[in-house]
């Protein structure tokens, strides 16, 4: 008998559009192909409604921008906690979430679906929202002995207070070049790398119009970039070490990553990544490969990640040191051309996270979350 399995994508997100591309064509196509699974897609609007139909597994529904009048005639979805998780009365087997950001990504669904007793795909809400965080996620690395570059926050509420004030303090604390981000936010959107006190000012204008909490890091020297997917619960098993590819004068930004397919190529270096920007697999030193296993394994397990992630690493190639950057709990597209390199087909990634959200669900499902007492009998 087919499993049910609900899967989530668009939402309240700066990260909205990649989330659809995500679903359709990363996680839905591929459960179809599996032939084990009934699959509900649910889209969640930019105004946070939650629609569901057969015809939402259509790209070009999107594209076409029919999508807005498709919204206006749909029926609300209908969710039940009724022992389970229903939608629109049909039970739910599988809840798996592609969506980006804000109230997806960041803990929120994770939340509901806890509360629902349901098994779903990724990240538990606590991990989720510490990952998603990119000063928390820092804070831990360190607390577990894992190199960051040096950095400063703030919250929005302080730059507006007094942003001449904040900037300047932000200045005298660390070394250009510096990079402001909002934190909590995916995809590059809001990065701004800046090398002067005016730059500085600007870039938290921008990042304050995104977010509340504001993070800015000062760059790593002779840098080169990799990111290092995983899979996995207790066991983490990472795909291939891979190299995104920009220039010494840019950054992956938003543009790079989706728009303009990875900017300028990179004297002959594979342009293999998802949008064809990528070094995969990368050519390190010798003997960084296992520095940036390791260091990519230990941050998923000192974050509690389950399920899947991306873990971003900074390597200062003179000195050898392989610094935490982020880690992105639903990587876009759930890179799964990275796995595909790897030898892992999208359908059997997809089973796989199938698969680890089942297990841990069996896991959790064997601790007492109740305890009995006379209390209330004094009243």
């Amino acid at each position: 008998m087919k499993k049910t399995v609900a899967v989530y994508f668009g939402g309240r997100s700066t990260e909205h559009d990649i989330s659809i591309i995500t679903a359709l064509s990363s996680v839905i196509k591929p459960l179809e192909m599996a032939g084990q699974y009934t699959i509900i897609p649910v889209y969640i609007t930019k105004q946070g409604r939650w629609i569901s139909g057969p015809k939402l597994k259509d790209i070009s529904l999107f594209s076409s921008g029919k999508i807005e009048d498709f919204i206006k005639k749909a029926k609300p979805v209908t969710v039940t906690f009724d022992g389970g998780f229903m939608l629109n009365k049909t039970r739910i087997d599988i809840n798996f979430p592609a969506m980006h950001g804000s109230f997806g990504e960041d803990g929120s669904l994770m939340g509901v679906f806890r509360m629902a007793g349901i098994p779903f795909v990724g990240a538990d809400m606590d991990s989720s929202v510490i990952a998603m965080d990119k000063v928390l996620a820092k804070q831990v690395a360190e607390a577990n002995n894992i190199p960051t570059s040096k950095f400063v926050f703030l919250t929005r509420d302080e730059f507006l207070a007094d942003q001449v004030g904040e900037t300047a303090k932000v200045a005298a604390t660390l070394s250009y070049p510096l990079f402001v981000k909002p934190a909590h936010l995916g995809s590059s959107i809001g990065i701004t790398r800046v090398t002067t006190e005016e730059e500085l000012h600007n870039a938290l204008e921008v990042a304050a119009y995104y977010d509340n909490k504001i993070i800015v890091e000062e760059a790593v020297a002779n840098l080169i970039e990799v990111t290092v997917p995983i899979i996995g619960n207790k066991v983490p098993k990472p795909a291939l070490i891979e190299r995104p590819l920009a220039t010494a004068d840019e950054f992956f930004d938003f543009e790079n990553k989706y728009i303009r397919g990875g900017g300028k190529k990179t004297g002959g270096a594979k342009q293999t990544g998802s949008q064809g920007y990528s070094e995969l697999p990368v050519v390190l030193p010798e003997g960084l490969d296992d520095k940036v296993l390791q260091t990519a394994i230990a941050t998923y397990k000192a974050l509690g990640l389950q399920g899947m992630g991306r873990v971003d690493l900074l390597i200062d190639s003179k000195s050898q040191t392989v610094y935490f950057n982020e880690v992105n709990p639903l990587p876009g597209s759930i890179y799964a051309h990275n796995w595909r390199a790897a030898g892992v087909s999208t359908v059997d990634l997809v089973n796989e996270l199938v698969q680890l959200a089942e297990q841990r669900f069996s896991d959790n499902s064997q601790l007492n979350t109740t305890f009995s007492s006379s209390f209330l009998q004094q009243f």
